[in-house]
């Protein structure tokens, strides 16, 4: 499952929380930040290492059989072609969610954060891509008013892992 959206979306909110009421051990977050900023100090740029770390890590824990929830900006210009080649090479169920948050409640929703001081609006207006979807990729657009509730319960729907239906693969 690979949830992707504009900085301040709520990504990461929608990942851990589709990890918490999957309730089960057997499922991986991976977010794009961790990855880039954390562990890397890497800025985001094309060719980066972060994008080939992302793509082993997401394989590494598929194949040890986890279900996979990847988040993170992931621009289709620079994660694109890896995140295509990850959907051709799953066996398993691959969805991608699109958070659509216009840029007027994307600076709202920036105000609830806890890193709100560590960058401000001049910023992620640089960040902000309207509409950045991937092409080749069934990509669900879910909508600013989507509550968080409705949101992960469709992701986990989708991918088939709602209470009683939960499996390891």
């Amino acid at each position: 499952m690979v949830v992707r959206g504009n900085s301040g979306s709520g990504k990461s909110t929608v990942a851990r929380t589709v990890r918490e009421t999957y309730g089960q051990r057997g499922m991986a977050v991976i977010g794009q930040d961790v990855v880039r900023r954390e562990i890397l100090r890497e800025l985001d740029k094309p060719g980066g290492v972060n994008i080939g770390l992302l793509d082993v890590m997401c394989r590494h824990a598929l194949n040890a059989g986890y279900h996979v929830v990847l988040e993170g900006i992931l621009a289709r210009s620079r994660y694109g072609e890896m995140l295509q080649a990850l959907f051709r090479d799953h066996r398993g169920t691959s969805r991608a969610y699109y958070l659509n948050v216009s840029w007027e409640e994307t600076l709202r929703r920036h105000e609830t954060r806890p890193q709100r001081t560590r960058f401000g609006p001049d910023d992620m207006r640089q960040w902000y891509l309207e509409q950045d979807l991937l092409a080749d990729a069934a990509e669900t657009i879910i909508d600013e008013s989507s509550p968080l509730a409705e949101t992960v319960g469709l992701i986990l729907q989708d991918a088939g892992l709602l209470a009683g239906e939960a499996t390891r693969p």
